[in-house]
């Protein structure tokens, strides 16, 4: 097989591994690209071709997370990863172990690692990689990485919910959820929505306040002066999963993206509406709104008499 054949076989997996290490698209992307030049450029086939480029891809994404981390402590408003709508890695026995490592609350755990430890728990953790080809990757002793993946399961581990309901109840609830959206429905809003709700939007200081919406009557106002008029002016909310978790891509009327949902859905009611607004986190998924003009817009059919 032909080294580039090899490659693509293999390209999945290693965007995959980038993907959760980083939290970018586009700087995963990159990742991908630059092992695959480096790939080229050996003079030997390597021992495994695997191996090789799952380290290869892990090396590059640790140092440039490092360099990221110093952008997003400088980011306005919360920062949100950016978002995926299918993972290219598929293992139709671990489908669901893998969508839940790449949901929007996985990722934001990792966060909480350091790019040592996120990328030991990512190769460890969620791809099954023996600790010899962990420690080759990331360059440390194997115990070292030991060390380090029972490190960050724990603080993995710490920052998860407790009780997790079934996949297929959780479609349904979002089903539920974006059809009294759609209708403008407040009172089967507030059924299914958690006493604590939370509406947070990753508008990268581009578009949006201060990003955190608190509470059930709050977050109840909030969407229902959101969707009924974006639907008026055409707009649409389109169900999709985003992330492994139940979500939508709210559209102009040309189709264009004004941003992502993700639902945090725990003991059967919605706790958090994660928003991707920010433009700039959003060009990977197609073209992109100007999301200020159809705020404007919304607002003024809001007003409009009836």
């Amino acid at each position: 097989m032909t080294r580039d054949k090899e490659f693509e076989e293999l390209r999945p997996l290693l965007f995959s591994i980038s993907y959760r290490i980083l939290g970018s698209v586009a700087e995963a992307e990159d990742a991908v690209q630059e092992a695959w030049l480096r790939y080229a450029a050996t003079s030997t086939q390597p021992r495994s071709t695997k191996a090789f480029l799952s380290a290869t891809v892990t090396r590059i994404s640790i140092d440039v997370l490092r360099s990221a981390r110093v952008r997003r402590e400088e980011y306005v408003g919360p920062w949100f990863p950016e978002p995926l709508l299918t993972d290219p890695y598929q293992d139709p026995e671990r489908s669901a172990e893998l969508a839940d490592s790449v949901s929007m609350a996985a990722l934001l755990l990792l966060e909480r690692l350091s790019p040592l430890e996120r990328a030991v728990f990512v190769l460890r953790e969620v791809f099954r990689f023996d600790f010899a080809d962990v420690a080759s990757a990331v360059g440390r002793s194997e115990a070292a990485c030991r060390q380090l993946a029972s490190r960050a399961r724990r603080h993995m581990q710490d920052g998860r919910p407790r009780f997790v309901t079934d996949r297929g109840k959780h479609a349904e609830l979002a089903e539920r959820f974006f059809d009294a959206l759609r209708k403008g429905d407040v009172d089967g809003l507030r059924e299914l929505l958690a006493a604590d709700a939370q509406l947070v939007s990753d508008g990268g200081g581009k578009i949006g306040g201060k990003g955190r919406v608190h509470g059930i009557e709050k977050v109840v106002r909030v969407l229902a002066a959101a969707v009924p008029p974006l639907s008026q002016i055409g707009g649409v909310l389109e169900a999709h999963e985003v992330n492994g978790q139940p979500g939508a891509i709210l559209r102009d009327r040309d189709g264009r993206i004004i941003n992502t949902w993700t639902l945090d859905i725990l003991d059967g009611r919605i706790q958090t509406i994660r928003s991707v607004i920010n433009p700039d986190k959003l060009g990977h998924l197609g073209p992109v709104a100007d999301a200020r003009a159809v705020i404007r817009e919304k607002n003024q059919a809001r007003r409009r008499p009836t």
